[in-house]
């Protein structure tokens, strides 16, 4: 009888937990879906044609569009990496239009621990820095030997100023810029390991003001080229 009972009970275990992983399976994706249609009108209402083009990575979305006649891209990731403290909420912004660049440039500030959005930890040439750039920057580049218009890229750090800037990249294919949007609460994800982020929402004029910053940017970066040709 006893065997019985323990094997009823090593049963009943197993449902509720399989139960209970299949509740918070379904809460993520309700969270998924009420986040996203959260971020939509903030999204549209700067790229009007924004279309999800999201792959089904988890905790990233994907939107692509056209703004003042550029492509652009904007994306959220969700950063559950175990070497964050706490896991974190990305806004990646990017113009994906040719720049006069020959190798990659990226900017990542204080730069401590691997992301899920960069590929800097792979770059294995770090380079010295102009004046003007933050004190808390370190820049790389896939290619020794590359010269890039440091001058001008320094002139362009209005978005670092406030401590939410964390990634500026430039490539021959675009620009962009990865913003810090919110920090998991603390209390949830202690307790419960869930990485909610409460009411954080896209907000439209942070998308403007990085698609004006990267496009003016990049403009620089063109015409300084053209001119030196």
């Amino acid at each position: 009888m006893s065997d019985v009972i323990s094997a009823l009970l090593a049963g009943a275990i197993v449902l509720a937990l399989v139960l209970h992983f299949a509740w918070q399976a379904r809460r993520s994706r309700d969270r998924a879906s009420a986040a996203l249609a959260a971020d939509e009108p903030g999204i549209r209402a700067v790229v009007a044609d924004a279309d999800n083009v999201s792959d089904g990575t988890a905790g990233v979305i994907t939107w692509e569009g056209s703004w003042n006649g550029q492509r652009v891209q904007v994306r959220t990731i969700v950063d559950t990496l175990a070497t964050r403290k706490l896991p974190a909420r990305w806004l990646s912004v990017s113009i994906t239009e040719k720049v006069s660049v020959t190798a990659i440039f990226d900017m990542m500030m204080r730069p401590g621990s691997p992301t899920t959005f960069s590929n800097f930890d792979h770059l294995q040439h770090t380079l010295p820095k102009a004046p003007g750039f933050p004190a808390e920057a370190v820049l790389r580049t896939d290619r020794r030997g590359t010269r890039f218009p440091q001058s001008i890229i320094a002139g362009h750090m209005e978005p670092f100023s406030e401590g939410r800037a964390k990634e500026l990249l430039i490539t021959p294919n675009g620009v962009r810029i990865v913003w810090l949007l919110a920090e998991a609460e603390r209390a949830r994800y202690g307790v419960f390991r869930q990485a909610a982020f409460g009411d954080t929402r896209i907000d439209s004029a942070l998308i403007e003001r990085l698609l004006v910053s990267l496009s003016d940017l990049r403009d620089a970066i063109n015409r300084s080229e053209r001119q030196a040709a």
